[in-house]
């Protein structure tokens, strides 16, 4: 085999997925996607927000059910499992992910697309749950949003191939266990919370009361240094100075780990490494962005010329 293709967030744009697995050199051959000599990497987020989220999720599992790729789950997966996910007994709540106006927004288009496919649907959630949180594969590293060294420990004590079971996904919901801090951490990333009373309105239309804080800066010293969002920061709060405290929440990704693949970040413009070691393959496809892949070869550092795209137009989201 020569090498892997990953693949950044999807969100349902199971149209424009097809046409880039076919600009890779994949060709559908009984019912799946395959390559002569490659396979891929899928960093997470197939559902929510597009139009083709049945499609994009049928694609996706036959390739990985086929041989043919893996598969990170991501934070749109964890959420789906936890808002469908019945409360323990005794709870005061009915779903492990409250059905709230912001929670049933994030599932709408989902749940619509699936409303008259419900077995479908089930067998959906089921698989979800047995996506590993993290991959080590042939000298690179694969997580959605974060690789916490540590945490990561922790989950393989647990689950040694990062696939996680009904009890964890029940305890990922509290805040006070291990479990909740190990979903959160590397299927979301590090949040630094906004001062009181100052708010972001994202691009994707979320009003937002933190920012997205990125994990390969050495020494950071402000706000600043690990800012990770295409959305500014309002004011003059670039220059703020982390707390100690803030530090203490940053996890740190350093020049001699191995080469890592991330996505989550909704990032803009035309795709570039933050570092030599890292790729970040979110490019915002469902926000009319691109859709990504990069082509590993083999390189423990990584090229910018590797990444590979579909710009996704207003009249051709699919």
């Amino acid at each position: 085999m020569a090498g892997y293709d990953l693949i950044g967030d999807v969100h349902g744009c199971g149209a424009t997925l097809i046409a880039l697995l076919e600009k890779l050199g994949y060709r559908e051959q009984g019912g799946v996607y395959r390559h002569p000599e490659r396979k891929v990497i899928f960093l997470g987020d197939l559902i929510d927000r597009g139009p083709r989220i049945r499609l994009a999720v049928r694609v996706a599992r036959r390739m990985v059910e086929a041989g043919q790729a893996y598969i990170v789950m991501g934070n749109h997966e964890h959420n789906a499992l936890a808002y469908t996910h019945p409360a323990p007994p005794g709870s005061n709540k009915r779903w492990l992910r409250e059905h709230t106006p912001r929670h049933n927004r994030i599932m709408e288009d989902t749940l619509a697309q699936y409303r008259d496919y419900t077995n479908e649907w089930d067998d959906t959630l089921a698989w979800f749950k047995t996506l590993p949180l993290f991959l080590e594969i042939d000298g690179i590293r694969v997580v959605h949003a974060c690789w916490d060294e540590a945490l990561i420990e922790q989950l393989k004590a647990r689950f040694p191939d990062g696939r996680i079971d009904t009890r964890f996904l029940v305890e990922s919901t509290d805040p006070s266990t291990q479990a909740y801090e190990i979903i959160d951490r590397l299927t979301r990333g590090a949040n630094i919370p906004l001062p009181s009373g100052v708010a972001i309105q994202s691009g994707d239309g979320y009003t937002r009361q933190s920012f997205r804080a990125h994990f390969w800066a050495a020494q950071p010293e402000q706000w600043g240094d690990v800012v990770f969002q295409p959305d500014n920061l309002p004011g003059e709060l670039e220059k703020r100075p982390l707390s100690h405290s803030e530090r203490q929440r940053l996890s740190y990704y350093g020049p001699e780990q191995p080469p890592l693949f991330i996505g989550h970040y909704w990032c803009e413009g035309i795709p570039a490494l933050p570092t030599q070691n890292i790729a970040c393959l979110d490019y915002s496809a469902v926000k009319y962005g691109r859709l990504v892949a990069y082509r590993w070869n083999g390189e423990r550092q990584l090229s910018a010329d590797n990444f590979t795209w579909i710009q996704v137009v207003k009249d051709d989201r699919g």
